[in-house]
Parts: structure tokens; C-alpha cells; sequence
């Protein structure tokens, strides 16, 4: 798949985004095609000094873009800005509330400088009583149930990964392609608002309406009446660890047949999905005691066999060797800006078959900015005095 035939690939993409949330935006566009140009500070965006949990949010998040280090607090920084946002199509920031108005970079004065420019804007609540507030994912997880829903009782706990912040940018994103959609009949942009609390709420939205629909407060998924008869993390010989899943009543027999439970495979209490799950409490124990002699590894091959679902307890780590991204090509190759090679996931989807590539590395501090002021009419000697000047990086 060239870089001519993603389906944004005469898409200019201006973007003012650090951590996450704004990133994962810049990246969805960048990744189908989009020139995404990513402004930052002359030191570089400070997300790409974090540590621990937060070292490979850079990485992740900032491929396939341009780098831009500009002092835009200077007005000839600024100008430089301005010249690129009159020959984009999208602008995108996630800074507090107010940050863009004072460097001359909000809505109302982009959307005036250029009427077709859609503009971006990742904040942690949509307009509302909340709307003041700061927000991380960790908060609204737990202000918008998730913790509570994936930890024990009494114990709220966040997701294991930046699910609010992610899926933020990836509506950031939809929000972006349905105003470019938008723009082919009005001929004018429009303001894209995305919020983390309100991403949360999708995201629980499902325990909410179980609530309406059975009037039970929806109890915490470590202690919840399970959906299906079996649907648990078996501990087996030696202390393995494996996912195995048995959905429906088909499933069962397949089940039942496999390791040979017919005593199960006829009871009138376990034929249903329904009755299984009414018989969790002496039929847990009991499958835990026939399948603990077994290893991991068999019981996945009989399940693999019989179309059951399980999976392994993997490690993130792990994963950079896993068979399948590697045979598939979701796994590809990536120089981090220090240099080091390693590989890096694709988005998870195919256009015609393909994954959409990795066309560019995470960029250097400002890796491209010459190019880009070339392209604005900058001369070599404008390039250097704005340099010289502490304006560009």
C-alpha cells in the first residue's frame, strides 16, 4: 500500500498535542495517510521524556508525523503557525482549557484565518458543570465507574492501559473524518469536541443498562454473576495459568465430548447456557478438579481443536514475540528517535487487505522543520536567523 492511495493522503494535519489523548488522534489520521505535523516545544514534547509506565507513550503514539520545534510564545514563531494552519485541513490540541485563546491559536481565530479547517479539541469533559475541572484517565475511571467495575469490591482499580485516553483520540478522529465528510457540502469546518469522561461512559454504558434493565447495581467483575456458565482463569498442573471460555450450548457438548464429561453432557441442570450459570457454584469447583491435572499447553490444544475459546496469560512484554503479529505483520519495525531499533504495533485493521504501514519514525525534536519552512517560502538564510534566534529547533 503506497502512501498516495491512503484514503488521507491530501490531508493536512496541524497538531498541538501531547501525552495521549491528542497523540492517538494525530496517529489514527497519520497512519491512513494523512501529513500530520506535530508542533512542539523547542525542548522537545516533554511526553517524550516520561519514565516508567509512561515511557512508551511517545514512541507509540508519534509515528508516522513531522516534527516542528517552534517557540510559538514568539511572534515569529507564531507566524510560522499561522502560515501552516492556512494550508491545513485539521488542527488538533489537547491542552488545558484556555492555553490555545492565549497563544493566538483557538477557534475562533484559526476558523477565521481559514473557513474550511476542522479544529480538534481533546478535553477531559464536554461542555458541562465539569467542564473546569482537570482530568487524567485514572479520574475519570474512578468518577465514571470503571475502577469500580474492574476491581474487587471495595478495591477500584484502573484499567491496565490508557483506555480513556486512547479511545478519546480515536473519537477525535471519527469526529475529524465526519466534519471533513461534513465540509465536502457546506465547504466550511466546524468545531470536533472529545472528552475522557464522556469515553468513559461508552464504556460502561453496558453495566448501566444492566442496571435498568434488571434493577440490581451491577457488582464488580471480579465478584459479578458471570454471563456464562463457564468463563474463568483455571490454575492447572504446575501452577499454569489459562482463559477458558464455554458460551454456548453447542459449545457444551463439544465440551463435554472432548474430555469426556457425559455424566455433565446429560444433565437436565447444565443444558442450557442459562442452567450453567445457575450452576456455577458446585460446577466451577468441580471442573477446576478434572481440568487441575492438566497442562496449559493440552488443554489449549483441545480447545484449539474443538473451536473453543481460551487464551494464555500473557505478558505485554511477551507479545513482541507472539506468532501471530509476527506472521501477520501487525508487529513492524521502528527506530526510536535515541536511535534503538525495536518493533512497534500497526493499527488493527486492513484497507484492501493491507495494514496501513509505518511511512515514517517517531520523529527527532524538530527533525523536519526545515523541510516544512521550505515549503512555507522560508529562504535558507530566514531558516538560520529563526535558529539563530532560539524561534526554531
Amino acid at each position: 500500500m503506497s502512501a498516495t492511495t491512503l484514503p488521507y493522503a491530501d490531508t493536512r494535519v496541524v497538531e498541538f498535542t501531547h501525552m495521549v489523548m491528542g497523540p492517538t488522534c494525530g496517529l489514527v489520521l497519520a497512519d491512513l495517510g494523512a501529513e500530520v505535523i506535530k508542533v512542539e516545544p523547542l525542548e522537545g514534547d516533554a511526553t517524550r521524556r516520561l519514565l516508567g509506565s509512561g515511557a512508551g507513550f511517545f514512541p507509540v503514539f508519534n509515528r508516522n508525523k513531522k516534527s516542528l520545534a517552534l517557540d510559538v510564545k514568539d511572534p515569529r514563531g507564531l507566524e510560522v503557525v499561522l502560515k501552516l494552519v492556512a494550508t491545513a485541513d485539521v488542527f488538533s490540541e489537547n491542552f488545558r482549557s484556555g492555553t490555545m485563546d492565549k497563544l493566538g491559536l483557538g477557534w475562533a481565530a484559526l476558523s477565521a484565518l481559514n473557513p474550511r479547517l476542522v479544529y480538534v479539541t481533546h478535553k477531559g469533559f464536554l461542555p458541562g458543570p465539569y467542564e473546569h475541572r482537570t482530568a487524567l484517565d485514572e479520574v475519570v475511571q474512578m468518577m465514571g465507574g470503571l475502577a469500580y467495575m474492574t476491581g474487587p469490591e471495595g478495591q477500584p482499580l484502573r484499567a491496565g492501559s490508557s483506555v480513556n485516553d486512547i479511545m478519546g483520540g480515536l473519537f477525535g478522529a471519527l469526529g475529524a473524518m465526519a466534519a471533513l465528510k461534513a465540509r465536502e457540502t457546506t465547504g466550511r469546518g466546524q468545531q470536533v469536541q472529545s472528552a475522557l469522561f464522556e469515553n468513559n461512559i461508552l464504556l460502561v454504558a453496558q453495566h448501566m443498562m444492566q442496571f435498568a434493565v434488571t434493577g440490581q447495581p451491577p457488582r464488580p467483575m471480579p465478584q459479578r454473576i458471570s454471563a456464562w456458565g463457564i468463563y474463568d482463569v483455571f490454575t492447572v498442573k504446575d501452577g499454569e495459568q489459562i482463559f477458558l471460555a464455554v458460551v454456548s450450548d453447542g459449545q457444551w457438548r463439544s465440551f463435554c465430548a472432548a474430555f469426556g464429561f457425559a455424566d455433565w453432557a446429560d444433565d437436565p441442570r447444565l443444558t442450557t447456557n442459562n442452567g450453567r450459570v445457575q450452576s456455577r457454584d458446585w460446577l466451577m469447583p468441580a471442573l477446576r478438579e478434572a481440568l487441575g491435572g492438566w497442562r496449559a499447553s493440552a488443554l489449549a490444544a483441545v480447545f484449539e481443536r474443538e473451536g473453543l475459546p481460551f487464551a494464555p496469560i500473557s505478558r505485554p512484554d511477551q507479545l513482541m514475540q507472539d506468532p501471530h503479529l509476527r506472521a501477520s505483520g501487525g508487529l513492524v519495525p521502528v527506530t526510536l528517535p535515541d536511535g534503538r531499533e525495536t518493533l512497534t504495533p500497526l493499527l488493527p485493521l486492513t484497507l484492501d487487505g493491507q495494514r496501513p504501514p509505518l511511512r515514517l519514525h517517531p520523529p527527532q525534536v524538530g527533525e523536519h522543520g526545515d523541510a516544512l519552512l521550505h515549503a512555507l517560502g522560508y529562504r535558507d538564510g530566514e531558516i538560520a536567523d529563526l535558529r539563530a534566534a532560539g524561534v526554531l529547533g
